[in-house]
């Protein structure tokens, strides 16, 4: 009976060590739970290390009045100049009223996903998330574009935001760049598309829409269109020409403030 309890008492401490020491192993500590069992994901030399490689940085953007984005690699020349040669029909070196509305319009045809006539709060959300998501994201001071935090995606239709709301019916006044470029930009306080913008509209798609019924028809479309060059148009001659058009806050940040800047 005694030579029974001790082959009893042995085999219980022996599963107790077992235990233990699967306790103590635990699962792989390189990588999330939903790793476990990987191999872990190789280092790269440097990598996360005072003096590792530095950051890649960031493509610079230009979102144009009506609310496409052009992007730029590094170093290339800031985008708005892509947008102004595909407004510029007759290739004159001069944007006039109805070339910048013609370009507005085939913007709001490409949003206008099924082809209405009316760009609805589910093509905005795309225009948003989609097209371009950097309104949503914010802008980090640091770099050379948007912040990390948003989303992104392939270019597409658009849905609903409220940031680009305002009261006025058409856009508001004022230039994204000149001389509120620097602090504001850097302390976050420029929204939405403004950073990337020749005018200080959060959301360009949205602030189309006159009558706040959070639909965009494309007579509201070329009513926001045409006021915009207006506030563009400084000197009222009835075109726009690239070398006057205001700065946007990024475009200053990168290239540096223009020495004839109004």
């Amino acid at each position: 009976m005694q030579t029974f309890s001790r082959l009893r008492a042995t085999c219980i401490l022996m599963f107790a060590a077992l235990c233990l020491g699967a306790c103590a192993s635990g699962p792989p500590q390189d990588g999330p739970r939903g790793d476990w069992g990987k191999a872990p994901r190789p280092r790269v030399s440097g990598e996360g290390e005072p003096g590792g490689p530095p950051h890649q940085p960031r493509r610079s953007l230009f979102i144009s009045p009506a609310g496409e984005p052009f992007r730029a690699e590094p170093g290339a020349p800031y985008p708005v100049a892509v947008w102004f040669a595909g407004a510029d029909a007759d290739h004159d070196g001069a944007l006039t009223r109805d070339e910048f509305v013609a370009d507005s319009l085939r913007f709001f045809d490409r949003i206008d996903g099924d082809h209405n006539g009316v760009i609805d709060g589910f093509e905005v959300s795309t225009y948003e998330t989609q097209v371009a998501p950097e309104i949503l994201q914010g802008f980090q001071g640091g770099g050379e574009g948007p912040s990390a935090q948003g989303r992104g995606g392939p270019r597409g239709e658009g849905g609903g935001h409220r940031g680009g709301r305002h009261r006025g019916g058409g856009p508001p006044g004022g230039g994204g760049g000149g001389p509120r470029g620097g602090g504001g930009l850097m302390g976050g306080m420029l929204q939405g598309a403004t950073p990337y913008s020749l005018l200080a509209e959060p959301e360009p798609v949205m602030a189309s829409d006159g009558d706040f019924d959070r639909r965009i028809t494309r007579a509201e479309a070329t009513k926001a269109a045409k006021a915009r060059f207006g506030l563009l148009d400084k000197d009222g001659d009835g075109k726009l020409r690239l070398a006057e058009l205001p700065q946007t806050p990024l475009q200053a940040r990168l290239e540096g403030p223009r020495a004839d800047r109004r």
